[in-house]
């Protein structure tokens, strides 16, 4: 017997959330309604009249973004942002999603004369002010890549620099030791040949080629800090170039819990390693991996708000050969994905298709969106 037909609900095109005809406004972000509330994610929220509420127009906004008149919440800047360079040649893409009122991940992508450089930082909920100590990590880790580079440093180094660097800049914004706003940190830095990857905490990079092949892939601890001659390659095996920080990793590699059983843990997602003045010692991890473009594919970078509903490199590379475009709409359709799955955290991912078209190398000019 066919299965009966369910009519799609209509949701806002800001955060996700359920809307119907009619509404001028989201009444969980205060995003502006088209006619059609069917818009794909990604349009910017509407600003407030003249400072004053988007819903009723004349309450005053409270502190914590809602308004004392009618009680709408009204749309923050960092809700949903999308950034493409120019070019198209990567994008990505974060989102609040279902369950936190504010968005507390950090996304900086740019592009320097030899490649593209990326960090993705998730703020730690339990600490003060997340939203900062990303947005600072971010920031500050993407500056330093490029500095690094333009001095004349090797991939790896300007890596470990920019991670410190960032360590630096968010212990910095704490007001006392136990008040101490702390993040995550993954970076990726492209270069002809070889992409570059730093982390610490839980954050994640994939390789996820456009043919994939059966070959077995290394694992990526295994690959730190090697010579270049001992570098594995971003071959036709999707892959996750990074080990978490965090208490299910740890077991797992002690040998005290089967994957399964660290998982299923209350534990599992506790890091064990993060940036800020809290953290006894930061311990970037690097890893390099050759590149001879003779496999195309993507290197993704994200959140946990992504991987936790889809930790395989498998099922990320089946949502990317579903989108059939650009690197903005497969960082869409990876968002939408993780929305649809519920949205339980904030959701941050950057898209960057290997080879990227090489920026002319006579031109300084870098571009940066975050």
């Amino acid at each position: 017997m066919a299965e009966a037909a369910k009519t799609a609900e209509l949701t806002c095109p800001s955060c996700g959330e359920v809307v119907y005809h009619g509404e001028g406004f989201c009444e969980a972000c205060g995003h502006r309604l088209s006619e059609d509330a069917e818009a794909a994610p990604g349009t910017d929220a509407a600003a407030s009249p003249e400072g004053g509420c988007v819903g009723c127009g004349t309450g005053t906004i409270d502190d914590e973004g809602y308004c004392e008149q009618c009680g709408l919440r009204q749309p923050a800047e960092r809700d949903h942002v999308e950034v493409e360079l120019a070019d198209g040649t990567a994008a990505g893409a974060s989102d609040r999603g279902r369950r936190y009122s504010h968005n507390e991940d950090a996304l900086a992508l740019v592009r320097h004369p030899g490649g593209i450089a990326v960090v993705v930082s998730d703020g730690v909920g339990s600490s003060p002010h997340p939203e900062v100590a990303s947005r600072t990590a971010a920031d500050t880790g993407v500056e330093e890549l490029v500095a690094q580079l333009e001095s004349g440093a090797d991939p790896e180094t300007a890596t470990r620099a920019a991670v410190m660097r960032a360590a630096e800049a968010v212990a910095a914004l704490a007001e006392s030791e136990s008040s101490a706003p702390s993040c995550t940190f993954v970076s990726a830095l492209t270069v002809p040949g070889s992409v570059t990857i730093g982390w610490v905490g839980d954050s994640r990079a994939y390789w996820l080629p456009s043919v994939p092949s059966p070959e077995p892939a290394g694992d990526p601890a295994d690959t730190l800090d090697m010579g270049p001659a001992a570098r594995p390659s971003l071959d036709g095996t999707p892959r996750v170039l990074t080990t978490d920080d965090s208490w299910a990793a740890f077991m797992v590699a002690e040998g005290a819990l089967t994957e399964a059983e660290a998982e299923a843990h209350p534990n599992a997602h506790v890091i064990t390693g993060w940036l800020g003045a809290d953290a006894e010692e930061v311990r970037p991890h690097v890893s390099t991996f050759t590149h001879d473009h003779t496999v195309p594919g993507t290197l993704l970078v994200c959140s946990d708000g992504l991987w936790n509903y889809l930790p395989g490199a498998d099922d990320l590379a089946a949502v990317l050969d579903g989108t059939g475009a650009g690197p903005l709409a497969a960082a869409r359709a990876l968002v939408r994905r993780a929305l649809d799955a519920g949205g339980r955290d904030n959701i941050t991912v950057a898209v960057i298709p290997l080879p990227p078209t090489s920026p002319p190398t006579s031109d300084p000019t870098m571009e940066h969106q975050r």
